[in-house]
């Protein structure tokens, strides 16, 4: 399992970003800030989640989708995951599916990107 990004500065979006959306959750990428050691975040805020208790599950569904989908991460890549209130009404194997796609989407952008430069 990857290292968890802790740090508001490195939540802070930036030109960088390789974006992607799903009803569930958005997903912000961007080159990993140490080479070796690719990360990912979580946000869960209280604006979109008022009670702790949803915040909480919100994180942990997306944590077991992560973990199920880690394989599609590119290795060199850091990612931040901002739940949207509907991830509660999701069931596991929806989750697991948009996450793979939204994946799967920011990886061909990264190699696009990567191909231009």
């Amino acid at each position: 399992m990857r290292n968890t990004i802790k740090k508001h500065i490195d939540f802070l979006p930036s030109d960088a970003d390789t974006d992607a959306r799903s009803e569930f959750f958005f997903i912000r990428a961007r080159p990993a800030k140490y080479p070796n050691d690719a990360r990912y975040g979580i946000m869960a805020t209280k604006r979109t989640f008022k009670l702790a208790v949803d915040r909480n599950r919100a994180k942990r569904l997306l944590r077991d989708w992560i973990r199920h989908n880690e394989k599609y991460m590119c290795a060199d890549m850091d990612y931040i995951f901002l739940a949207r209130h509907r991830v509660l009404a999701a069931s596991r194997l929806d989750g697991r599916v948009a996450m793979r796609k939204a994946l799967h989407y920011i990886k061909k952008q990264h190699e696009k990107k990567s191909t231009t430069e």
